[in-house]
């Protein structure tokens, strides 16, 4: 969880240059997070792991359009990847 101890501005920052540095180099990269909105921000794909035993729950495609910038937080199809995300954590679906 990389940005995990940071405030909430500085937090968005860090998402925001990552997504940059990654549409910049082209590079795949792999994260580890439990917060939804930051998975929905940076992924193509969210793999969504259940409990004891540790399996694939849910894999989501996350269709949102690049390059992403913070306006997309507040748009209605953000909030629809939020709602898909928290429904596999909770395990509707499996």
């Amino acid at each position: 969880e990389p940005f995990g101890a940071l405030d909430s501005l500085t937090r968005t920052d860090m998402q925001t240059w990552l997504e940059d540095v990654r549409a910049g180099f082209g590079w795949t990269i792999l994260l580890i997070t439990h917060d939804i909105r930051e998975a929905a921000f940076l992924s193509d794909r969210v793999v969504v792991l259940a409990p004891r035993p540790t399996r694939v729950r849910r894999e989501v495609v996350v269709d949102l359009p690049r390059p992403r910038n913070v306006e997309l937080i507040t748009t209605v199809r953000f909030a629809e990847v939020e709602s898909e995300l928290l429904a596999a954590l909770r395990g509707a679906g499996s």
